[in-house]
């Protein structure tokens, strides 16, 4: 696929990289970290944050991270670290019930995890998919608000924007929540989390997945501050994300708040010219 010639300074929240063969095969997907260095140039990306696909269950994701960080070096890539824990994302009787009985395992995040990712310098933030890994327990959650580094947030069906503020919201720290909160395609969800951002100042919404023009113009044009670029890359090329937002019918200056100024707000380090 040809490269973009757009004029903007691209930075990518949503990124995925599996780093090595276990996870290729957990996910299908087989894109080496050259190759997804290679299509975000492409689409003129020029920093994107990554993170580990998911692990089979019962696996931590200590060993994957740090690969992630590792692989990051000398690339345009800043590793956050993907957390689990043991508590049911759902909202159902039964999900509530198991959570009074939950107990956290060994594979689980634990509160000296978040004190390890947060003082190394290899990691910037950390990502939550509540429906494939759980949510962390209450302490680990106060650590997480302790350090006050970025939480990109799966959102979707299995976890709504309600449970995001019944769960998350409530412990203050920078949130953005994937799919606008409504993944695959369920614009009813999008709508809610426009409400919770009129409540909660730490909240904001990547552009991963969202397929509906209205809804992304409705996003740029009533929230111009909270609306962050995610690609979604590799399961979505990124020149197809970048061309959503290019054909919206938007000014320059709400692409420009997008694709750079608001994530490189959320996220410094995504800032031309930071020191990584």
């Amino acid at each position: 696929m040809l490269g973009l010639e757009h004029g903007f300074r691209i930075v990518d929240v949503h990124a995925t990289l599996d780093p090595d063969e276990e996870s290729v095969a957990t996910h299908g997907r087989d894109i080496t970290p050259e190759r997804l260095e290679r299509e975000m140039h492409q689409a003129g990306v020029v920093r994107a944050i990554v993170s580990s696909g998911k692990r089979p269950a019962g696996e931590s994701y200590l060993r994957v991270n740090n690969a992630v960080a590792r692989l990051s070096v000398d690339r345009p890539f800043l590793a956050f670290a993907r957390l689990n824990g043991p508590r049911d994302p759902g909202a159902t009787p039964v999900g509530r019930l198991r959570n009074l009985r939950t107990e956290r395992r060994d594979h689980h995040t634990r509160p000296d995890d978040i004190e390890q990712y947060a003082y190394d310098d290899r990691f910037h933030g950390f990502t939550l998919a509540p429906a494939a890994d759980g949510i962390p327990e209450d302490d680990v959650l106060e650590r997480l608000a302790d350090a006050g580094q970025p939480v990109l947030v799966d959102g979707g069906v299995s976890f709504p924007p309600e449970r995001l503020e019944e769960t998350l919201l409530p412990y203050g720290f920078p949130v953005v929540l994937g799919s606008f909160g409504g993944y695959p395609l369920e614009e009813p969800l999008m709508r809610e989390a426009f409400e919770l951002l009129g409540e909660y100042d730490q909240l904001y919404l990547d552009t991963n997945a969202v397929r509906f023009r209205d809804v992304l113009e409705t996003g740029l044009l009533e929230h111009p501050d909270r609306i962050l670029f995610g690609s979604g890359v590799p399961d979505v090329h990124p020149n197809v994300a970048v061309m959503e937002i290019l054909t919206l019918d938007v000014s320059e200056d709400f692409m420009r708040r997008v694709f750079t100024k608001n994530p490189s707000r959320v996220i410094p380090e995504l800032a031309a010219g930071a020191n990584l």
